[in-house]
């Protein structure tokens, strides 16, 4: 964010833990690319701002969505992240070549009155209020979870009304969308605060969700509370509960950030196969396991595990 480099050491230890990944999944037989090169120590501007420096490229989950054979650019509301998608060009390319839908989402302008200047995160017992209004249609792919013919989603200081909107009335009747209604004062992208697994089973925040409030379309769900964080240092960009940004390689083996030993108990006495890997050093760049992955291909016909 400020238009410098990470220090070396933050790199270095976010590298060793991206190729740990990298291994686990090729070893498992899983095809992975990568986005191109982009810098983010450079400014850009479009007519209506200027940004000093991009974000990042760590996390391809939080704008990009992919629905089927349909792979879609979702509208940030982040200025440093307005152009992030380049990255995935030639990869977008080649997907639309070999029969691919490719669809971008209007793009937002960002003008300083989309923002509130004045906000401040709202105390414990305030109503949730947001740092974007409704001027602009904004949502991140994060935002959102599918569970075959279902999605779920949170509303948060990235994600709109308005871009909400827009989404329901592009997908029509392919797909049913349910809100999960959050307890965060800040927030930021649904896989800190609903995690499914399997089909029935899903990963709750106890901070941000009361199991009797979510969604009837889960009422025949296994919804679980994760346990409490295994954390050292402090994380700025993203919530201690990262922990249970988990990523299913199949419908048993699961993913897990190494130190996560009670979260590996809860989840091998749920039925589950853990599967430890180091990730803490990836963490600083705002994302887990499902943030740093986005799945375009997996086996298995699409149909509705809800009511």
């Amino acid at each position: 964010m400020s238009g410098r480099p990470a220090p070396e050491p933050l790199v270095e230890a976010a590298q060793r833990d991206l190729d740990a990944l990298l291994g686990i999944l090729e070893s498992s037989g899983i095809e992975v690319r990568r986005p191109d090169p982009l810098p983010q120590t450079g400014a850009y501007s479009t007519p209506d701002w200027h940004c000093a420096a991009g974000y990042s490229l760590a996390n391809p989950r939080d704008l990009l969505m992919v629905l089927g054979d349909e792979i879609l650019e979702t509208p940030t509301a982040w200025r440093s992240r307005y152009f992030e998608t380049h990255a995935y060009r030639s990869l977008l390319h080649e997907y639309f070549r070999t029969g691919a839908r490719w669809t971008a989402a209007p793009k937002p302008r960002l003008t300083d009155d989309f923002y509130d200047e004045g906000y401040v995160v709202p105390g414990k017992d305030e109503p949730v209020r947001y740092s974007v209004s409704e001027r602009d249609c904004t949502f991140d792919a994060a935002d959102f979870v599918r569970c075959g013919r279902d999605i779920f989603y949170t509303r948060s200081n990235v994600t709109n009304e308005f871009g909400i909107e827009w989404l329901r009335r592009h997908l029509g009747e392919r797909y049913r969308i349910h809100r999960i209604e959050s307890r965060s004062r800040q927030p930021m992208h649904i896989d800190t605060t609903f995690m499914p697994l399997a089909p029935g089973k899903a990963l709750i925040n106890p901070d941000n969700i009361v199991r009797e409030q979510l969604p009837a379309a889960l009422d025949d769900w296994d919804c679980r509370y994760a346990p409490p964080p295994v954390i050292k240092g402090v994380l700025e960009l993203s919530s201690v509960w990262l922990t249970m940004n988990v990523l299913m390689l199949d419908p048993q083996r699961v993913l897990v950030e190494a130190t996560q030993e009670p979260l590996m108990e809860m989840l091998d006495a749920w039925g589950f196969t853990p599967v430890p890997c180091p990730f803490m050093g990836y963490y600083v760049y705002g994302g887990g396991f499902h943030c740093a992955t986005l799945d375009i291909r997996r086996r298995g016909e699409l149909r509705s595990y809800c009511k």
